[in-house]
């Protein structure tokens, strides 16, 4: 199982929320995840973003990889 942890889009249109969460690779974006480990919102200024640490921790720790845009907010709250 290829676990990746990515965002999961909420909100409405023009208004989007994230969560961020741990989830098989397979399943679509917005679909089935495993763990919810955080909050991203992009709408307000600066940015608010709530991540556990040691969730995040202990998932890279077990093999899971973050994307790209998860991967740079992990290292914006220094989990990485």
């Amino acid at each position: 199982m290829a676990v990746k942890i990515r965002l999961r889009r909420m909100g409405a249109k023009r208004a989007p929320f994230y969560r961020v969460v741990v989830a098989d690779s397979r399943f679509p974006r917005d679909g089935r995840f495993i763990e919810e480990i955080g909050t991203y919102n992009p709408n307000v200024d600066p940015a608010e973003v709530k991540i556990d640490a040691e969730a995040a921790k202990k998932w890279i720790a077990n093999g899971a990889q973050p994307t790209d845009t998860v991967k740079a907010l992990l290292k914006k709250n220094s989990v990485l």
